[in-house]
């Protein structure tokens, strides 16, 4: 079985207090039973550290009958970035975008300016075919993807049935739009 990840994140490059926010979302999600408030090594690397899946979790999930939550499971817990991260699908990404502005696939440029953005020198990108300018997160892509330096990421739940009422909750509590990343595996623990 390969490794799966739902990764929520914010749609800006430089979330204003992502620690803080981090913080309050982990507290949040214990609050509710979602996840547990201690740090254990359920994280998808070897020895990486998560908030492990709590009971409390099918009151996020819309679970078909026959399927179950993963309580219990080695890598099935919440790992939040609090650090810039490119939060891409690992298979078959093929690395498309598109400006808002003049709708024309600008994929090849944009992804050559991470090299900027990665850093921190720059949150935005600008259009190389019409000059349109806008934070990273602003711009089209087919697959979802994301950009930011906060994360929370769910490994090896079952996140295609996360309601959509926890999904806005989400949203409110972190005051931008959000991106949900799908991204599955190889089945290699150690890749991310």
């Amino acid at each position: 079985m390969s490794d799966r990840q739902y990764i929520i994140v914010p749609q800006v490059s430089s979330y204003p207090g992502s620690q803080a926010r981090a913080r309050k979302i982990l507290r949040w999600l214990t609050g509710l039973g979602i996840v547990e408030p201690q740090l254990s090594a359920c994280g998808m690397r070897p020895g990486a550290l998560g908030h492990a899946m709590a009971p409390g979790a099918e009151r996020v999930l819309d679970l078909p009958t026959g399927v179950s939550l993963p309580l219990d499971q080695p890598r099935t817990g919440l790992e939040i970035v609090t650090e810039r991260c490119i939060f891409t699908p690992e298979r078959d990404f093929e690395k498309q975008a598109g400006c808002p502005q003049c709708r024309r696939e600008i994929g090849e440029a944009l992804f050559e300016h991470l090299e900027a953005w990665m850093p921190g020198e720059t949150d935005n990108f600008e259009c190389p075919e019409c000059g349109f300018e806008d934070d990273i997160n602003g711009f089209i892509f087919p697959q979802p993807c994301a950009f930011s330096d906060l994360g929370f990421i769910f490994n090896n739940w079952p996140g295609e049935y996360f309601l959509r009422a926890f999904l806005d909750e989400f949203r409110e509590r972190l005051g931008f739009p959000i991106r949900v990343v799908r991204v599955r595996l190889q089945g290699d623990p150690a890749r991310r």
